[in-house]
């Protein structure tokens, strides 16, 4: 139990931090460390990974590091690509989803190591303009690749927000946890539906204990952001990106070694 709780804390240390990570470490947590079957742990890994950006977010709201304009306009398509992928993910292998997760990962974690356009001269609150269709599609085609892959999204959102929404690193974070709570809760509701089909029912003693360490971390997390040069953040961002991505595929191949 001591290793999962670690795995809550850095869950939401994450969260704050970069304003991502959370489903791509509660899934493995989930099914690794507790012991859970992996349609439990996605399930139940939206529920934590929304809670803990939902009330981790609080911080990023007090101290004005949210963009409101990007939360409506790339939250609420995101919520109804999140149902339109979670769809999709139903007729196509575990196995081409997977496949899927890690190229995104990859590709996201490239363009965020770049330098940022404009030589990264954005403050916190002053994001460049963006149409208010671009980032609306933006947040569709995010939902749509979040429901399929059935994560919360914030390794897609951050860099969506920064690359095409123009906002920093430090704006991107704090409304990337509320699109992320807006999205997870909306993909839960799906899955949970597929949960009771199946007879299968979620463990809330151990989400309700993720969630409440998770939370800690995510406040913690979020103070150390605001200490950490913007460029410093982009490039941890793009190395929990990169390592996650990297062991997945690993893990992948010895699989499919084992199985041959």
């Amino acid at each position: 139990m001591l290793l999962a709780l670690l795995g809550a804390l850095a869950i939401g240390l994450s969260l704050g931090l970069t304003g991502s990570g959370g489903s791509i470490l509660t899934v493995p947590v989930l099914v690794h460390v507790v012991g859970q079957p992996e349609k439990v742990a996605i399930a139940g890994s939206l529920m934590i990974v929304g809670s803990i950006s939902l009330l981790g977010g609080v911080q990023y709201v007090l101290g004005r590091l949210v963009h409101w304009p990007s939360v409506v306009l790339f939250g609420l398509p995101g919520m109804l690509g999140t149902s339109l992928g979670a769809v999709l993910s139903k007729q196509v292998s575990g196995h081409v989803q997977l496949l899927v997760f890690e190229s995104v990962m990859l590709l996201a974690a490239v363009f965020m190591i770049r330098p940022p356009r404009g030589g990264g001269s954005q403050q916190a609150g002053q994001p460049a303009a963006q149409p208010n269709w671009k980032i609306a599609a933006n947040g569709l085609a995010v939902g749509g690749l979040t429901g399929f892959v059935g994560v919360g999204g914030g390794f897609l959102i951050v860099p969506a927000l920064v690359l095409f929404g123009g906002l920093s690193m430090q704006l991107s974070v704090g409304t990337s946890l509320l699109i992320i709570s807006l999205n997870a809760f909306s993909g839960f509701a799906s899955h949970l539906r597929v949960l009771h089909q199946r007879g299968l029912s979620l463990d809330w003693s151990i989400i309700g204990l993720f969630v409440l360490v998770g939370v800690a971390g995510s406040i913690a997390g979020g103070y150390a952001s605001r200490r950490i040069p913007q460029a410093a953040l982009r490039r941890v961002f793009a190395g929990l990106l990169f390592v996650v991505a990297i062991a997945m595929i690993a893990v992948s191949l010895t699989s499919r070694g084992g199985a041959a």
